[in-house]
């Protein structure tokens, strides 16, 4: 029996649609990044739910079961890569300090006044900022004097620039090299060295995904040296937990705090749109048995296409 033209466009219109969504999942279930356009689409995965279940519909209405079947199953991959990625580890010692970190892109700086008034609001005890520039950080450094007398930064101009400034002494390290500034060091809390590292590797533009894995890698290997050290890497990692590149820093030992937290989808970027669609791509990590995380807030700023991160974490000794 010949298919009217109705029912031939819906399993047009489902196949198309299904097509593009599988080849997305695909490489999610394959554990890779795979090429533009599938890095750029993977941060937003979940909203996928939106034209696979138009897809069904379309196959509903044609009566096309094979494709009623085909958007089922990717239904169900979709369903089950919304839950949280990683193991959580609790820590086997006793508290030995409470932390308060915040991190803010602030876009070229612009975001740097109205980041100001949430420092002094919220009080973190370690500030991550990307792409602090030469005013953002003569800002800071000048408002902040006291309250936060160390400091770790590259001085750059533009999205290159980058700033930690924190209550705690610091050791300055060499950091992870990048095309954008990410500075480290390492604090002493209350006599015991944490590693503290600034993310900000470089996003997936099209033509652009090779670098974007190489320094994702970097930060990567930095998690992965000092296994025996407590760990703090924050910062915009422009990637979710649902890219492998990603994930492969959270496989080092690592465990988001905002998932800790309970709040593991919820949306940093871009600002405008986090309260209906965006990705969770700005992250505050920490090593899986020396931290404890009970809050995580996303805070919106002014002047910047991120929000900024605010956790209440706390620091353990090894059991």
């Amino acid at each position: 029996m010949r298919q009217g033209p109705g029912r031939g466009l819906g399993s047009w219109s489902t196949g198309l649609l299904l097509a593009g969504v599988s080849v997305v999942v695909g490489c999610r279930v394959a554990g890779t990044d795979g090429i533009t356009p599938v890095p750029q689409l993977l941060a937003f995965l979940p909203w996928l739910l939106v034209p696979t279940a138009l897809a069904l519909l379309c196959a509903l209405l044609a009566r096309w079961w094979p494709g009623l079947v085909w958007g089922v199953v990717v239904l169900g991959l979709l369903a089950w890569y919304l839950e949280p990625y990683g193991k959580t580890t609790e820590p086997g010692g006793p508290p030995v300090a409470a932390l308060r970190v915040l991190t803010s892109n602030v876009e070229f700086g612009r975001g740097t006044p109205a980041l100001v008034p949430q420092i002094r609001r919220n009080r973190p005890d370690l500030v991550f900022v990307e792409e602090c520039e030469y005013t953002c950080q003569a800002t800071l450094e000048r408002d902040f004097a006291h309250a936060y007398p160390h400091r770790q930064a590259v001085v750059a101009g533009g999205s290159h620039g980058s700033l930690i400034l924190s209550r705690f002494p610091l050791k300055g390290t060499a950091g992870v090299p990048g095309t954008m500034g990410m500075p480290g060091a390492v604090a002493d809390v209350r006599g015991h060295a944490v590693r503290v590292q600034l993310a900000h590797p470089m996003p997936p533009l099209p033509g652009q995904v090779g670098l974007w894995r190489r320094e994702l890698g970097r930060l990567r290997a930095f998690a992965a040296a000092d296994p025996h050290t407590p760990t703090l890497l924050a910062g915009d990692f422009n990637a979710s937990q649902d890219h492998a590149a990603f994930r492969r820093i959270l496989d080092a030992g690592l465990s988001d705090a905002a998932r800790l937290a309970g709040h593991d989808r919820t949306a940093s970027w871009p600002a405008r749109t986090s309260s209906v669609i965006g990705a969770q791509i700005d992250h505050v990590l920490l090593s899986s048995p020396d931290f404890s995380a009970t809050d995580a807030r996303f805070l919106r700023l002014t002047g910047t296409d991120h929000r900024a991160l605010v956790v209440d974490i706390t620091l353990h000794q090894r059991g």
